[in-house]
């Protein structure tokens, strides 16, 4: 393993204490404890609250979208482990503005188990909160069984809409509604071409074949859906295009939103590559791209691949989308 460290146990206390220096006009942390990540002028009065949470290891998902016109904190756990309810319970007191505040998160277990638990906490405080699970990667189950999907980088679509809608003055019920429908209309697909190794383990988290790739594979390593020899750029791109757009419906004349994200370890070059297939192919079938995101949104450590992430796009998501936002990790400057 060779990776940039000084203590491997101290992997993310070390990796917060640098964000924080680095960032400290945008972002603080609640109850003295680092996991705890807020925006720095939070509690923003009068204003629904969003906050989402999960593992260390995805950069800049999840901690990296905290701040205006998206979310109001992040609770932070170890890598590809869980927060804890206490630090989700503090989190949520911190950034509560006297409107509710919405939970918007990966449907995994741990993450649900303690976000549940926080919210029964949280009503103990008279503070209204609801939940929106994000289930946006079509190789974790069938149609049929997509409550059990797992959420990838699709989220941070429902981050975008339901932060813009918040900072529009939409009540909890107008953000909750905003951020259902966004993902309602968002599926992604990614590819893996090599493992990742967590810092405190030191071996990979799986193994793969030289020639070989896998498609669906989750951002934590899970099974995808077949594996086979690599293949080509175009090749990659139109699977995982064709596999997001199956359920959504589109034809032409559509409108979408389409991101191209690398897993922490595809240079970007690679990346643009994919987007030109995905450009060509929706072009041919008529659909428009009203903004493109090329980039790292949702990594896993050094895992090297990529997922296709698109949004169907109406008046009011396109309006929500082009919200201006300001994070460390992401900037929207209208339009």
């Amino acid at each position: 393993m060779k990776k940039i460290l000084n203590d491997p146990n101290q992997f993310v206390a070390e990796m917060l204490d640098g964000l924080y220096r680095a960032h400290p006009d945008q972002l603080a942390y609640a109850g003295g404890d680092p996991h705890c990540l807020v925006r720095a002028d939070a509690p923003v009065q009068g204003k629904v609250a969003l906050v989402t949470g999960g593992g260390s290891g995805h950069l800049p998902v999840f901690l990296g979208y905290v701040g205006q016109g998206m979310l109001s904190g992040c609770a932070i756990g170890d890598v590809f482990q869980s927060p804890s309810a206490d630090q989700m319970l503090e989190v949520t007191r911190r950034v509560h503005g006297g409107r509710g505040v919405l939970y918007i998160y990966g449907n995994y277990g741990g993450d649900v188990m303690n976000f549940d638990m926080a919210t029964e906490m949280a009503s103990m405080d008279d503070i209204e909160v609801r939940t929106v699970l994000v289930r946006d990667d079509v190789a974790s189950a069938s149609p049929e069984r997509q409550d059990t999907r797992r959420g990838v980088a699709g989220m941070v679509f429902a981050f975008k809409v339901a932060g813009a809608r918040a900072d529009q003055g939409g009540n909890l019920d107008e953000v909750e509604a905003a951020a259902i429908k966004a993902l309602a209309q968002t599926r992604t697909m990614g590819v893996a071409l090599s493992p990742c190794t967590l810092p405190a383990a030191g071996r990979p988290t799986f193994e793969i074949g030289e020639g070989e790739m896998e498609i669906g594979m989750g951002i934590h390593g899970e099974k995808g859906v077949r594996r086979g020899p690599l293949e080509s750029a175009d090749q990659i791109a139109t699977e995982l295009l064709d596999a997001a757009l199956a359920e959504l419906n589109v034809t032409s004349g559509d409108r979408l939103a389409v991101m191209v994200n690398g897993l922490g370890a595809t240079p970007l070059e690679e990346l643009y590559i994919l987007y030109r297939q995905v450009h060509r192919s929706l072009e041919g079938r008529g659909v428009s791209v009203h903004q493109a995101f090329v980039g790292e949104y949702a990594t896993s450590l050094e895992m090297a691949g990529a997922s296709v992430s698109v949004m169907k796009l109406d008046d009011d998501l396109q309006g929500l989308l082009d919200h201006p936002a300001r994070t460390p990790f992401f900037v929207q400057v209208g339009r």
